[in-house]
């Protein structure tokens, strides 16, 4: 019992020293280093709970950088076809059902895409985070037996989605395990658990994670990511308008 009780209070006075050694812009940025890539192709789905049952949308990803993705739904036939293109800080939707493009901005932002607990904004976040937030170490915790930094990250801008964020990191892996998005009246807006993490190739990645919409009375959107391939050629036509068509 005292060999285990010395283990455990060199492992928590450890995880002290080593909390104390990085500064919260550090761990945002060795966060940043595995969330962010050249480019990207991925199939993903989108496993939707709502009020009245359970839907998955799949779908087909594009990415380069931040600034560039071209996203086709491929199932199920309702969506089928539906394509969304991102560049920079513009949107467009094409519905094959109406046989048209539009463009989203303004407050259709803020609206649900497909019914789910994400919005057009949470696509749309293309900047590092502390380009937009100030960052604060407030605690360490463990989550799901991983120990974690705790952040507080403040808007340093009013346009950005959310005033406040508070983000449980992984100390070892780097991963935001936990998020939680505030309002600037300090309500809570919504909340992001990642719960399947691999690692492909010197990174870590999520593959699983679950959001909620506080504002909703859904049971919250599950996004899996099925495949994902790093660092791949895509011909730049695929982000451009003609490719909405």
């Amino acid at each position: 019992m005292k060999s285990y009780l010395k283990f455990v209070f060199v492992f928590l006075l450890s995880a002290l020293v080593y909390a104390q050694s990085l500064t919260p812009e550090q761990i945002i940025k060795k966060v940043d280093q595995n969330l962010n890539f050249n480019s990207a192709i991925t199939i993903s789905e989108m496993e939707i709970f709502g009020v009245r049952g359970k839907r998955t949308i799949k779908a087909k990803s594009w990415a380069q950088g931040r600034d560039k993705a071209f996203t086709e739904y491929l199932a199920p036939a309702r969506e089928k076809g539906t394509k969304m293109l991102k560049l920079g800080d513009e949107l467009w939707i094409y519905s094959p059902q109406a046989d048209r493009t539009i463009k989203i901005a303004g407050h259709m932002l803020r609206q649900s895409v497909v019914g789910s607990d994400l919005s057009y904004e949470d696509f749309m976040e293309n900047e590092s985070l502390l380009e937009d937030y100030t960052a604060k170490l407030v605690a360490l915790d463990t989550l799901k037996q991983r120990p974690c930094f705790v952040l507080e990250l403040t808007a340093k801008r009013s346009d950005v989605s959310y005033f406040k964020r508070k983000i449980w990191v992984d100390q070892q892996r780097f991963i935001p395990l936990k998020e939680e998005l505030f309002a600037s009246s300090g309500k809570i807006l919504k909340k992001m658990e990642i719960l399947k993490v691999e690692k492909i190739g010197q990174r870590w990645y999520p593959k699983e994670i679950r959001f909620k919409d506080m504002m909703k009375e859904s049971k919250g959107t599950i996004f899996r990511i099925l495949q994902i391939q790093f660092d791949v050629h895509i011909p730049p036509f695929i982000f451009s308008k003609a490719s909405l068509r």
